[in-house]
């Protein structure tokens, strides 16, 4: 028997980092894992751990280069932590970083920003994930747990029936979903934080405003629509649950629900996905 693939590294290290600018402030918090591949067979089939990085070591690394090098954008600084592991350890072969970053916004006080006090932004997380090699870089960059939800001009009719189908058809329903996306960059932008921002304000106009004749259609177009506002991505992978909301009966109490009162469920949900490339 021979081990035929192997990784590891250390999972969840947080950091928040308050970046001071005089009296003003602003908040980076992230969640970042380190994966090393490379000459660790030994340890896991002989117990030689001679060349083994100790997961410790790589939470350390983490801080450290965040406080040297982390500023506003993650996509550099989980370039600048996967070239550091290549550098330093030759039997290192790929180092692949992700960042989940906690938002924070600017507390209004007195209808003006706060210089040193925020609030939650949203449960929404961006990411990214860098893989780097000695011949190659890869940056994807990402959302997710966006819920997003428009209230009309969606539904979802003349799909394939049989014995087994009890769904009505409808030209008009709630649509609701938990956004998880992920572009994959074929060249750096001139900043990553304002290109992703761009990208997905693309993709959010295409939710707002198209109809929507079913989720499939939806993920397209917004998929489409990432890729014509970004040149410096090559595909964009989309994952989107069809959060349901149903429609109250209200007949037993000589009332009308005419698409006014939802209970939103969570379970079951449909799921869809696809990749949209160019």
């Amino acid at each position: 028997m021979k081990l035929i693939q192997h990784q590891y590294g250390k999972a969840h290290v947080r950091v928040l980092k308050v970046i001071r600018a005089g009296t003003r402030h602003s908040l980076k918090e992230l969640d970042v894992t380190v994966l090393l591949q490379g000459d660790f067979e030994a340890s896991y089939t002989r117990a030689d751990n001679r060349l083994v990085v100790a997961t410790d070591s790589m939470k350390n690394t983490v801080n450290v280069l965040a406080k040297q090098k982390l500023r506003s954008e993650n996509e550099t600084f989980g370039i600048t932590l996967g070239r550091h592991f290549l550098d330093k350890y030759r039997h290192v072969k790929r180092v692949e970083i992700s960042l989940s970053e906690h938002c924070w916004s600017r507390l209004a006080i007195g209808g003006k920003p706060h210089p040193h006090s925020f609030g939650e932004t949203s449960p929404a997380r961006p990411f990214a994930r860098i893989a780097v090699t000695r011949k190659e870089t890869r940056v994807e960059s990402g959302i997710d747990n966006l819920l997003i939800l428009k209230s009309t001009g969606s539904g979802f009719e003349k799909f394939l029936r049989d014995e087994f189908t009890t769904l009505p058809d409808t030209d008009d329903r709630i649509f609701c979903t938990m956004l998880k996306a992920t572009w994959a960059y074929r060249k750096s932008p001139g900043r990553y934080a304002a290109t992703n921002d761009k990208l997905l304000k693309a993709m959010l106009a295409v939710f707002a405003r198209n109809h929507s004749p079913s989720v499939q259609v939806t993920l397209f177009e917004m998929g489409r629509a990432a890729l014509k506002a970004v040149r410096e991505i090559s595909q964009v992978h989309l994952v989107m649950p069809n959060k349901h909301c149903l429609l109250i009966d209200l007949a037993p109490f000589g009332l009308d629900n005419r698409n006014e009162l939802f209970v939103p469920t969570d379970e079951p949900h449909g799921l869809i996905e696809g990749t949209v490339a160019r």
